[in-house]
């Protein structure tokens, strides 16, 4: 009975209801098992009421681990979040989730899951309570309606199916993930604290070369905020109007597009309002690291290619798979040359059977505060008030001392409108 409780490591239903064959597994070998979705939270509430709930009688139970996702749910969760992505622009701190959850694995202990990894244990709050995992929460409430709607699916494959979905609609590589982890189901399963990166240890050349060089460009997206991490401004001129929550010092100008720009600001050093933690500097003034930094800062496809095999390897880290060798949502080459072509080539927006010009979406990739040119819709509405006032781009207006004053006050009144929005 000791070895079975030691390889199922469970005390808790898993958040997903059992498939059929699971069931029948269970009924045959003598054991009960009790369909119980939880939330993040309401698990560990129940671990630390158990016995001490009025009415409950605490009792020992075996529960195996949960199956495999199913492929057909985790495309639609796909689709979700791309749909979460547009109206919230939250990449960065989806980024966060799955790096984090994968980031607790220890190389040296072999047992799953005391190994860590990627397991989904980061929705336990013994584990999200863990200082570097502070704001976590947030990504958690955004993803739990997901997981409600999708019982088929991991926690630990959706928390890095949301990763690289928010990496690839910023605008950057296609990542060559692969899926089926299995979750733990207790608070107890999770890995100590102290596994994860620091931001400013002692010596951070010799810190940093338990990472890649690569992954530290996904700094190119998002902010760090001294209320969560520690670090950075509470505000600078680009985090200060959002989007999203508002705040937060940003590694670059434009923190919700994926490419190389992190590693040509860390190595140029001119804009004191983006942020340089010391593993940050630590890349330009360690010779080994600076090499492919360099790299990275002249061929943005070179760090592309990088990126996408280690942002998949941290993916792995510690999880085990069901089946053992994963599966991919993209087995179908022909239709991910597809996807990837209706994303490099989009339909020509001009055409809008006679429907007019449409407002450009916002695409995040596409984000930036820098200065940029009016778009032809709005020189379009300004020549026609230009024209209703009697000119037009070949003849200037007729001299006319109070029409003058009136255009004088209206291009004001226009200015103050544009400097609002």
């Amino acid at each position: 009975m000791a070895e079975r409780l030691a390889s199922s490591a469970s005390l808790l239903p898993s958040a997903a209801s059992p498939s059929s064959s699971t069931r029948r597994a269970a009924v045959a070998s003598g054991l009960r098992l009790r369909p119980s979705p939880s939330r993040f939270s309401q698990a560990a509430r129940r671990v630390r009421g158990g016995a001490g709930a009025a009415g409950v009688v605490p009792r020992l139970r075996v529960v195996r681990c949960m199956a495999a996702s199913e492929a057909a749910q985790l495309k639609s969760a796909r689709e979700d979040i791309k749909e979460i992505l547009k109206t919230t622009y939250c990449h960065p701190i989806l980024v966060r989730l799955g790096w984090h959850d994968s980031g607790t694995y220890d190389k040296n202990i072999e047992e799953w899951p005391q190994r860590g990894g990627a397991d989904g244990s980061l929705r336990f709050d013994p584990e999200l309570s863990h200082g570097a995992n502070a704001g976590l929460t947030n990504a958690l409430k955004l993803i739990q309606p997901i997981k409600d709607k999708y019982p088929g699916i991991t926690y630990a494959d959706l928390f890095q199916l949301a990763s690289a979905t928010a990496i690839e609609e910023a605008g950057g590589p296609k990542l060559p993930m692969k899926y089926g982890r299995v979750d733990i189901t207790a608070p107890e399963q999770c890995p100590p604290e102290g596994r994860l990166p620091d931001a400013g240890p002692r010596l951070p050349a010799e810190h940093l070369r338990e990472e890649i060089v690569a992954l530290s460009g996904a700094h190119t997206l998002g902010r760090s905020r001294p209320d969560r991490s520690g670090w950075g401004k509470p505000e600078t001129k680009y985090t200060k109007d959002g989007p999203g929550e508002p705040g937060g010092q940003s590694w670059t100008a434009e923190w919700l597009k994926f490419d190389n720009s992190y590693f040509k600001d860390i190595k140029e050093q001119r804009d004191q309002e983006l942020l340089v933690l010391p593993t940050d500097a630590a890349l330009f003034d360690d010779p080994s690291f600076k090499v492919y930094a360099e790299k990275y800062a002249e061929d943005q496809e070179a760090f592309f290619k990088d990126y996408a095999e280690a942002h998949a390897k941290l993916s792995n880290l510690g999880a085990k798979f069901d089946p053992p060798e994963g599966f991919s949502l993209d087995a179908d080459k022909g239709a991910v040359a597809t996807e990837e072509k209706a994303v490099a080539d989009p339909a020509p927006t001009s055409d809008t059977n006679g429907a007019g010009p449409q407002p450009e979406p916002f695409v995040a990739a596409k984000y930036s505060y820098k200065k940029r040119e009016l778009s032809d819709t709005m020189k379009q509405k300004i020549r026609a008030e230009y024209e209703g006032l009697g000119g037009s781009p070949n003849k200037p207006m007729k001299s006319n001392y109070f029409l003058n004053i009136m255009i004088v006050i209206a291009g004001l009144a226009f200015l103050t409108s544009l400097a609002g929005n």
